[in-house]
């Protein structure tokens, strides 16, 4: 079987011009183009749901940095608030009795919103990780942490007084997620990684258990008639409970993240691995608002699959695979955050028949088999992972968190290169190896033969460079905030294709890259990641009319 799948990816290879040679005959004369592969979300991925008073549906998105308006009805983006409006990276959003409306940052720990005059105000700054917000009937604001904190707060509205701490002893790893305010004064919320759902007396710190057996409880809402319901995003289902018993009234994909009723019980239901808003019909039909797909484009790799050769992107929550040719969708293999067994996934690179997957969400990189859709091999505890790929028989990873990169096998790592500002994407040519280094806008050798070398600048003068390849033609580049992609030879860049732009880090403790913009090389093709349109795009001939 594995001489079948390698022979499948030599004939794309060849198809494309030969990689290691320039191109001759017909490829070397035909014309450059460039085409959407295959498109996705509108939306970087949705998180937070509520309504406005006017009806309006607001959708929070964290890697969008975004809060999306949208009609509830036609599906129509009335408006987007961004970082020219004071939105910063948000993760759930609240409507106050009074009109008011905040949201939370989880990336910088901020709590904001704005008056219902539309002042924008300041609740509080607290540590990273604030995540679920939500107002009781009287206008008190609540705010809990997960993923990067474990703590339930009150907050003032004004950010005249500082946050109350509620509790502090809600973890691991995450407090609340999703939480409503309950018919008997009660705050509920649900427990990620327990399955519970809990409820509190904000004042007393009182908690119980109100129902448990959930795989992975994102989210509860209360409809008009009182009843509780609970988004179970590890099974993506949301569930309505009559005493002890679940019952299921609607099923979708896992990798949900919160839900909301309209003013007539309509049910709409957000994902943040698809980037889609679904609004569930009366008669159990599910109708997608806002349609899905790509959401969080990143690294790009092809890997033989099947018998033929498959395009497979990074997609933060998700592994896709693409067919290089038509776009079609071969399989998606999604994660729910912390508790799936792929894991977050920002960068990919081919390793075989096998990928090489690292992601600084949860600092881990891995060897994933994607036919037995399991890790062979993984190393956690990383310091901010941005870009890794296979090299000298190891895998060699670029860490944000401590400037460096280094070699990765069985034993202790190796340092190939320290002190870097942002190491971000990495490339071999030959036996040597090559980083990105976003912030001085250089890519340098550092490594050869699997050992370190003094640095030898490739290229310098590049505005932002993540992603990097080499190519019969030269080093192939994408610079992350212009969304240029350049062919630098004989020390000359030249632009040869063009992409979204990427989007800017939600927090400061991000990698500047935040969403790792890539390039793929198979001969004279290139595969590219276009962030902020949610795209796959090909380039044929790249280097056609230099």
């Amino acid at each position: 079987m594995m001489r079948y799948l390698l022979v499948g990816l030599a004939v794309f290879l060849a198809a494309c011009g030969k990689a290691g040679a320039p191109a001759t005959g017909d490829a070397a004369t035909a014309a450059k183009s460039q085409r959407v592969l295959a498109a996705g979300a509108q939306v970087a991925g949705v998180n937070g749901l509520h309504f406005a008073p006017d009806g309006a549906l607001y959708a929070a998105s964290v890697i969008g940095s975004e809060m999306v308006v949208v009609d509830p009805d036609s599906g129509e983006i009335r408006r987007r608030y961004g970082a020219a409006d004071g939105v910063h990276g948000p993760d759930d959003v609240a409507f106050g009795p009074d009109g008011s409306w905040f949201w939370t940052s989880i990336m910088t720990g901020e709590v904001a919103g704005f008056t219902a005059a539309g002042e924008r105000v300041v609740a509080a700054q607290l540590t990273p990780g604030v995540n679920p917000i939500t107002f009781s009937d009287d206008g008190r604001l609540f705010v809990s942490q997960c993923f990067f904190g474990t703590n339930l707060y009150e907050v003032d509205p004004t950010g005249e007084k500082p946050a109350r701490l509620i509790a502090d002893d809600l973890g691991p790893g995450c407090g609340l997620n999703g939480m409503d305010w309950g018919p008997d004064g009660r705050l509920y919320g649900p427990r990620w990684f327990t399955g519970e759902i809990v409820r509190f007396n904000v004042d007393t710190g009182e908690r119980e258990t109100v129902a448990d057996g959930f795989r992975t409880p994102a989210a509860v809402k209360f409809d008009s008639q009182g009843r509780l319901h609970v988004l179970d995003t590890g099974l993506g289902t949301v569930n309505r409970l009559e005493g002890t018993e679940k019952v299921v009234v609607a099923t979708l994909d896992p990798g949900l993240d919160n839900f909301a009723f309209d003013r007539n019980d309509r049910l709409f239901v957000s994902s943040f691995v698809d980037g889609y808003i679904a609004r569930v019909e009366p008669d159990g039909r599910i109708t997608k608002l806002l349609p899905g797909g790509i959401a969080h484009p990143g690294g790009v790799t092809v890997v033989p699959m099947g018998g033929r050769p498959a395009v497979l992107v990074a997609d933060l929550h998700s592994l896709r695979g693409f067919d290089p040719d038509t776009g079609e969708s071969l399989f998606v293999e999604r994660n729910v955050l912390g508790v799936g067994e792929l894991g977050s996934v920002l960068s990919v690179a081919a390793d075989g028949t096998n990928v090489i997957l690292a992601s600084f969400t949860d600092n881990s990189v891995r060897r994933w088999d994607p036919v037995q859709r399991r890790n062979l091999q993984r190393w956690d505890n990383l310091a901010a992972p941005v870009g890794a790929i296979p090299y000298a028989g190891g895998v060699a990873v670029a860490l944000y968190g401590t400037q460096n990169v280094v070699l990765l096998g069985d034993g202790e790592p190796l340092t190939l290169a320290a002190g870097l500002a942002s190491p971000t994407g990495l490339a071999v040519d030959g036996d040597t190896l090559l980083v990105s280094d976003r912030a001085t806008g250089r890519v340098l050798r550092i490594a050869r033969g699997g050992a370190p070398i003094a640095a030898e600048e490739v290229a310098s003068g590049l505005a932002n460079p993540e992603g990097i390849r080499m190519s019969a033609h030269g080093l192939v580049v994408v610079e992350g905030e212009s969304g240029r992609v350049l062919l630098v030879r004989d020390g000359v860049a030249r632009e040869v294709a063009k992409v979204a732009p990427g989007t800017p880090p939600s927090g400061p403790a991000s990698p500047p890259s935040m969403i790792f913009n890539d390039v793929e090389v198979a001969g004279d093709t290139l595969f590219v990641t276009s962030e902020t349109d949610h795209a796959l795009v090909r380039v044929d001939n790249f280097a056609a009319d230099l």
